[in-house]
């Protein structure tokens, strides 16, 4: 299994301009919460518990996450559980809301990351790696960690193999 330094290392390759990595504290969030909110339904009460697939696939995410490193896990399990409470109080409206805000939701999300993905120059990563959409949302929460001045050594792992962060001259006027 590659360890985090490898996933965030081979992610980062792709988001080295500043305007990318801004376009992705929007962008990635408004997916996660896109996608826990289409996958609220259908739901299924278990004991006084609610099941739906949303559940499902964020415990699966949050097993990967932990397995990477405890402390981001922790944290990233943390916001997984705020989106599927979001994507279950959603699912409870009537379907025109439910649908209309996760569809929403999910294409304006991507419609930024392309926008930024503009100023990089450069493809999404998911489209040479799948696993680039299990590891964007903890690339934004490492890249939130840094800009707070936290994780200076994982930081420098990261930028030592895929280089700093830097604005591409080729599309700095755009």
């Amino acid at each position: 299994m590659k360890s985090l330094v490898d996933h965030l290392s081979q992610y980062a390759a792709y988001h080295r301009d500043p305007r990318n990595i801004a376009s992705h504290f929007i962008g990635i969030p408004l997916i996660v919460v896109a996608v826990a909110v289409l996958l609220s339904r259908p739901e299924w009460s278990m004991g006084g518990a609610w099941l739906s697939p949303a559940v499902l696939v964020s415990l699966a995410s949050a097993w990967f996450y932990l397995r990477l490193e405890l402390r981001l896990g922790v944290l990233m399990t943390v916001l997984l559980g705020l989106s599927v409470w979001a994507g279950h109080a959603l699912a409870q409206q009537s379907t025109l809301v439910w649908l209309g805000s996760g569809v929403a939701m999910f294409v304006i999300g991507w419609a930024i990351q392309f926008v930024g993905h503009h100023y990089e120059g450069r493809k999404p990563a998911f489209v040479d790696d799948v696993t680039g959409l299990i590891v964007g949302p903890l690339f934004v929460v490492a890249e939130l960690a840094f800009m707070l001045g936290m994780r200076h050594e994982l930081k420098e792992q990261i930028e030592a193999r895929a280089g700093g962060v830097r604005v591409n001259r080729k599309n700095a006027a755009a």
